[in-house]
């Protein structure tokens, strides 16, 4: 199973449009306790040339529950990779994380092309 962003050309890259894509069963591990971390992956995102094909990102998205990795580092590395599959005109990438420990983590990571 592969876990690379596969991409379709956009039929309409003259005009621009919103996509918003949300992953509410999102699950990565803390590499301090090694417990699961839950959240909920939001990216929206304006296409150039290029649309992300949905069950790639799926499994992308799926390749992350054995992954030690912080929220902080997940949500930047989601949105560096969606930026080098789509090469976006915008994006943004929102990781919101259940509470865990008390603490509840919102991480926003944002892209614009010059």
């Amino acid at each position: 199973m592969s876990n690379q962003l596969e991409t379709f050309p956009n039929q309409y890259p003259g005009r621009e449009y919103e996509v918003e894509i949300t992953c509410p069963e999102f699950t990565a591990v803390c590499p301090r306790t090694g417990q699961p971390d839950f959240g909920t992956i939001r990216i929206r995102y304006v296409p150039d040339t290029r649309i992300v094909e949905l069950k790639s990102l799926k499994i992308y998205m799926f390749s992350y529950r054995q992954q030690g990795i912080f929220h902080e580092h997940v949500t930047n590395k989601i949105l560096d990779d969606f930026v080098a599959a789509c090469d976006p005109l915008r994006c943004e990438v929102t990781g919101d994380f259940n509470v865990r420990g008390g603490l509840k983590t919102v991480v926003r990571a944002s892209y614009q092309k010059s």
